[in-house]
């Protein structure tokens, strides 16, 4: 089980040619001060204005239910995580110069949404204590290590079982009422018209896909020229006045050019309000107060056993492992390293929770998602970091009574598109040993709601093969039959 290389770049969307080839900034190498500046800037420069706007949109779809959710529910300081999370997602595009998103750790935000017992010093005290695992592996070198064991078909399968199960619980949010305060589904089936009815995912999903398209290169906002090259080529056939052709092509170019995922998105705020007017007497300006945890032993303990021992696999696999293979595979001009993203994640853990911050993580779900979107530079993140940062300093924990009456429907609709983006990684296992390996830890992390399990199954199956493929290919039945038959 060596390192995988880079395989043949089968990627979810073609990378963009102009990509610049600056890597992220080292972490814990001292570097002088103008190149550390210079850095930023190259790792901050948009590709296209409209494009790394919509594309900030992308990863809304996970951020926004699982922020309310813990806000309403478990009485989440939502300003403080406003403020933190932008932070990080200010640095870590300033670090990586990719769209590298920041998203709450999964694992423990369910966990505190089934127990009633699992309040805020648990999350942040499992925060914390996952955050410090993952900086110790970080900086001691055995990430690096857990990246090269683990097989290129192992990681596709838990990247296509997140892009499934984000793609199943969009649809869900899509067919079905919500509570997202707790959680949960209500029985009944969403009406068809109204503010948040069945109509407005449709009509959302059909815009996204006329104006994206599948996710080819020049989808999108994408502002290349060969948009318009390709444009001219498919009407050509059809059109054969030359002043129709440059019209209709320009039109295809002005459609293919809007930001589909912030409009939905600005389409669901201006809903929030129309659906509940009193929404604006119920917004207090200021920051919400920032104050530190307190915890007790039995909040570690709780935290560490129900919160960070199943957060850890996962955030091993898919904020660390997995987003390195996605990152290498999106931008294949850019170096990524396993280490520098352990400590970043440790890192925001460490200093967040104290204060009372959502534990954040990054994830493979919330880059494919700002891809598929437009996103391609650092400046994505860092323009959706300044927005929380805002937002959390003008608006505070009242900004919970906005996301409260946001269309439900249409966050299904972005999440969709996300998971989507993250499941089609898999198009890349080109041969039916890794395909069965893929298919075998995607079907076991999903039926088994673990990513864990599904890991520990995918490489116990990954080595039965290879030990089979020892013996020559022979079957274990025929070398155990033959030695029988050998006189004795």
């Amino acid at each position: 089980m060596g390192s995988y290389p880079n395989p043949p770049l089968v990627t979810t969307s073609e990378p963009e040619s102009t990509q610049t080839s600056s890597t992220p900034i080292p972490l814990l190498t001292p570097l002088s001060a103008k190149r550390v500046v210079q850095k930023v800037k190259t790792n901050l420069v948009f590709s296209s204005k409209w494009a790394e706007l919509n594309g900030a949109m992308g990863d809304l779809g996970t951020y926004i239910p699982i922020m309310l959710a813990l806000t309403l529910a478990k009485d989440l300081n939502l300003g403080t995580t406003l403020i933190f999370t932008g932070i990080y997602n200010i640095i870590t595009g300033a670090l990586y110069g990719v769209p590298m998103p920041v998203q709450p750790m999964k694992s423990i935000a369910a966990e505190a949404l089934s127990d009633t017992h699992f309040g805020v010093a648990e999350i942040m005290a499992a925060g914390i204590i996952t955050g410090g695992i993952m900086f110790v592996l970080g900086v001691t070198g055995l990430m690096q290590l857990v990246y090269k064991l683990i097989p290129l078909s192992v990681v596709r399968g838990i990247q296509l079982a997140q892009g499934l199960s984000f793609a199943l619980t969009a649809v869900k949010y899509v067919r079905k009422m919500q509570n997202l305060p707790k959680s949960k589904t209500i029985g009944d089936n969403r009406h068809w018209f109204g503010l948040d009815g069945l109509v407005l995912a449709i009509v959302c999903i059909c815009f996204i896909v006329i104006v994206n398209g599948s996710g080819e290169k020049n989808q999108g906002c994408d502002d290349s020229e060969n948009s318009d090259t390709t444009s001219n080529y498919d009407l050509g056939s059809h059109v054969n006045n030359e002043g129709s052709r440059k019209s209709s092509s320009r039109m295809r170019k002005i459609i293919f050019s809007l930001p589909s995922a912030l409009l939905v998105f600005v389409l669901g705020v201006v809903l929030a309000f129309i659906k509940r007017p009193k929404v604006f007497s119920e917004i207090k300006f200021g920051p919400s107060p920032i104050e530190l945890v307190k915890f007790s032993k039995h909040a570690w303990k709780e935290g560490f056993i129900k919160g960070t021992i199943p957060q850890l696999p996962l955030t091993i696999l898919n904020s660390v492992v997995a987003v390195c293979k996605l990152s290498s595979d999106l931008f294949p001009r850019k170096k990524f390293s396993v280490t520098s993203l352990s400590v970043t994640v440790g890192l925001m853990n460490l200093l967040g929770s104290w204060f009372g911050a959502m534990p954040c993580c990054h994830g493979a779900g919330g880059l494919a998602g700002q891809y598929k979107f437009g996103g391609r530079s650092g400046g994505c993140v860092a323009v959706l970091g300044a927005s929380k940062l805002i937002l959390g300093l003008v608006l505070g924990t009242s900004l919970a009574h906005i996301l409260n009456q946001f269309p439900v429907a249409i966050l299904g609709v972005l999440l969709l598109f996300a998971g989507i983006e993250l499941a089609m990684c898999s198009r890349d296992m080109n041969t039916k040993e890794d395909s069965f390996v893929m298919l075998i830890c995607t079907t076991v992390s999903m039926v088994g709601s673990s990513a864990a399990l599904g890991f520990l199954v995918g490489m116990l199956v990954f080595v039965l093969l290879k030990l089979r493929i020892w013996t020559k290919d022979k079957p274990f039945s025929t070398i155990w039959m033959h030695k029988v038959s050998q006189p004795i």
